[in-house]
């Protein structure tokens, strides 16, 4: 997409009249390296060429907000409530979230109070109302040793009006929302409601999502956690195909419309044979498709290994009487398991009848804790997340971009999403690393 410089300046609630607790650190010296100036700006692209082609000057180039604390924030710590919210799906990392923002605002900015909201927006309607909890530095102790959330989850729309009456009733100042694109998408129309009514309220996301495939962000947090765990997953089937004649072993991992996972995890471990993935499509019948090298490697190395993502090769599947969860995505055809019968009745009608060791982990990735990159990194996303909110940064989502944490405007993460280039360097690792064709044709 083509990006000008406006598109990528946050909204602010107003001037900042109150001195950071941070004020006096910051103050030491120009030069701090904690120190974020407001007009800070971190290119959004990383090459000479693209630079020069944008023909403006260095002050028009595309640039996002640095993220980090400022000397001056917008709202008063000690009259400041907080809101916390999980949604969608389960994700490494959660919890180093919720721990992060909880312990950033309760031990140097001292606000209020800091409530969580139970079941993802379900937990601001009217009739979960009893069921928000309020978080101390107790109630987020060594909550970031175990996986999932402890403020639960939810998928679905809930009305923005209720929820906005929620954080009214709570007098709630800052929301931050942890999810993925449906959740900031849900957290622009509260937004929306709070712009209509006038209300002194901040928004601020911190993007989820396991397949690394929100657009904006050098990677999402639970990402190296999920393809890490998917290792074990492959190095599991690739024993078992080498141990039994004709082994075939195939591995489905989470990828709706990305295949980072798959493709991450196949270079990881080195012991697939074939990767699919949503981005490049493939055929199953003639001289190059899926089936007949299938067969040639089973010939040639007695066994096989398949890593699939989740959302490859939908076309191939049944689309009628397709239906939708509850975040309005149509449900997927289960292409592991397709794939499954139709590479076991090929090599069957070959004279190579398979044993096949098929594992589809999804669930038993992502319910796992972070590891000590995710850790990290999702600790240094919720600092950042507070800081935004308490400098009266509104519909404003913290990434980590070029390696730097910046600002972006909510409705960019939901613009497109980012998906492998079946012509870039990622997919060529892919490519010389297993040792696949480009492509599987008729």
């Amino acid at each position: 997409m083509t990006l000008e410089l406006d598109d990528l300046r946050v909204r602010t609630l107003g001037a900042c009249r109150y001195d950071s607790p941070f004020a006096e650190m910051l103050a030491s010296k120009r030069t701090s390296p904690h120190y974020v100036h407001e007009d800070d700006r971190v290119l959004v692209d990383d090459t000479v060429s693209v630079l020069l082609s944008r023909g403006v000057p260095i002050d028009q180039v595309p640039s996002l907000e640095a993220a980090g604390p400022r000397r001056k924030i917008y709202f008063d710590p000690d009259a400041t409530s907080v809101g916390i919210v999980t949604c969608g799906g389960l994700c490494p990392g959660l919890n180093d979230v919720i721990r992060g923002i909880v312990q950033e605002l309760t031990e140097h900015y001292h606000v209020a109070h800091i409530y969580g909201f139970r079941n993802g927006y379900a937990g601001l309607t009217r009739q979960h109302r009893d069921r928000v909890v309020e978080l101390d530095l107790r109630a987020v102790a060594d909550i970031n040793n175990d996986g999932g959330t402890i403020l639960g989850s939810s998928r679905g729309d809930q009305d923005p009006e209720e929820m906005v009456d929620t954080l009214v009733e709570l007098g709630i100042d800052v929301l931050f929302v942890i999810g993925g694109d449906g959740s900031m998408r849900g957290a622009m129309k509260i937004v929306n409601t709070i712009d209509a009514r006038g209300l002194d309220i901040a928004v601020i996301g911190v993007p989820k999502t396991i397949d690394n495939d929100l657009p904006f962000t050098d990677q999402s947090f639970g990402f190296q956690t999920a393809f890490a765990q998917a290792t074990s997953f492959i190095a599991s089937v690739f024993i078992e195909s080498q141990a039994a004649e004709n082994g075939v072993g195939i591995v489905k991992l989470m990828g709706r419309h990305s295949g980072f996972i798959a493709c991450y995890a196949a270079l990881s471990i080195n012991d697939a044979d074939f990767v699919l993935i949503p981005e490049v499509p493939f055929v199953l019948g003639g001289p190059s498709g899926v089936l007949r090298r299938v067969e040639d490697h089973v010939r040639r190395h007695g066994q096989v290994v398949i890593v699939v993502a989740e959302g490859a090769g939908q076309e191939l599947l049944e689309q009628e009487g397709r239906t939708t969860d509850a975040s309005g995505n149509t449900k997927l055809g289960d292409i592991g398991l397709f794939l499954k019968q139709k590479i076991t009745d090929h090599l069957t009608e070959v004279g190579l009848p398979p044993t096949v060791r098929y594992l589809d982990p999804s669930y038993a990735i992502r319910s796992v804790a972070a590891n000590a990159y995710d850790s990290v990194y999702c600790v240094r996303l919720a600092h950042a997340a507070v800081h935004a909110g308490m400098a009266g940064r509104t519909e404003t989502v913290v990434v980590r971009w070029r390696r730097r944490f910046v600002h972006i405007p909510m409705s960019l993460i939901t613009s497109h999403r980012n998906q492998v280039d079946p012509d870039g360097d990622l997919w060529m690792s892919v490519l010389e690393a297993t040792g696949q064709p480009a492509s599987f044709t008729d």
